[in-house]
């Protein structure tokens, strides 16, 4: 195995109690056995239990939110505060394996992502989720013109260089990993998948279907508008003409004017998204090329 760089793992925790301690001990565990430096850095999101107070115990570095902020918000404090440049990330929940860190690390050296794939009986969850989960990949597959494993996977490793230029369009709750996922693969990053196996979960899922996968849904069209913004028009195209169909199987048969006023109802509806998709798009490449400005400023200071 060629010699590793050293590692930040950043863990979000918000509520986990005393899994953290048995999280902290196995990722410390796999950087000595791999006797790599690495920082393990805990980010408490704001919790309400006795999470701070285990993660003192443990020794390990890690940063206090005075407010649950969100997922994504958790991660890009940790990512900032990181002292490495290569990092993972992983939860605090005892679901992935660190026995895989190993081979996500040296893929590491030749792709700019490395993400864990989730397998097995315990990735899967709910029906609502296996359909959000499908939807999800199939709009972000149509963006990127590739087919993802998974989109979602907390477990991955990057550069924190990779991220900073793009952190202000990056989701600060659950949809972190959908759209980091996405802003790679439309920049032209290398990013490659490694099956892992999936472990139960310790504990209770913060995770709200229907608000997160809201937000998610948002943040991919925002993702697509910057980066993309024909499949984004595309998209709307297609959306149009599925619902122009719709409404002619439903009202058509019926009433004429009732066809028409449908029609016309539906048909104003999307040309507002389709102004407020040009305006959305304008406003990201604005503050990208802001970013992009003020990144190559600091670098060459």
């Amino acid at each position: 195995m060629e010699k590793l760089p050293a590692v930040t793992i950043v863990i979000p925790a918000y509520n986990e109690g005393a899994a953290v301690i048995a999280t902290a001990k196995a990722l410390e565990a796999t950087l000595s056995s791999l006797s790599i430096e690495g920082q393990v850095l805990f980010v408490d999101d704001g919790s309400t239990d006795d999470t701070p107070v285990h993660l003192s115990a443990c020794g390990v570095d890690f940063v206090r939110h005075t407010s649950n902020r969100g997922y994504g918000a958790a991660l890009m404090t940790g990512i900032l505060n990181a002292k490495h440049d290569m990092i993972v990330i992983t939860d605090s929940d005892l679901t992935y394996p660190v026995d895989s860190l190993p081979e996500l690390l040296e893929k590491a050296l030749a792709f700019d992502m490395v993400v864990g794939a989730r397998q097995g009986r315990f990735y899967h969850g709910s029906f609502l989720k296996r359909v959000l989960r499908i939807i999800f990949r199939l709009l972000v597959e149509f963006a990127t013109g590739r087919v993802i494993p998974d989109i979602n996977s907390g477990f991955r490793v990057f550069r924190r260089s990779d991220v900073l230029p793009l952190r202000r369009v990056i989701a600060n709750g659950f949809s972190f990993t959908t759209t980091i996922t996405l802003l790679f693969l439309l920049n032209g990053k290398q990013v490659e998948y490694v099956p892992i196996t999936y472990h139960r979960r310790a504990g209770k899922s913060h995770v709200k279907l229907l608000r997160d996968g809201l937000r998610s849904f948002q943040y991919i069209i925002e993702a697509m508008l910057a980066f993309n913004p024909i499949k984004a028009f595309l998209l709307l195209v297609f959306v149009y003409l599925f619902g122009v169909a719709a409404v002619g199987l439903a009202f058509c048969a019926l009433n004429p004017v009732v066809f028409l006023t449908a029609l016309v109802v539906w048909t104003t509806v999307c040309l507002i998204m389709g102004q407020a998709f040009g305006a959305t798009s304008n406003r990201l490449s604005r503050i990208l090329n802001l970013d992009r400005i003020v990144n190559e400023t600091i670098q060459k200071k």
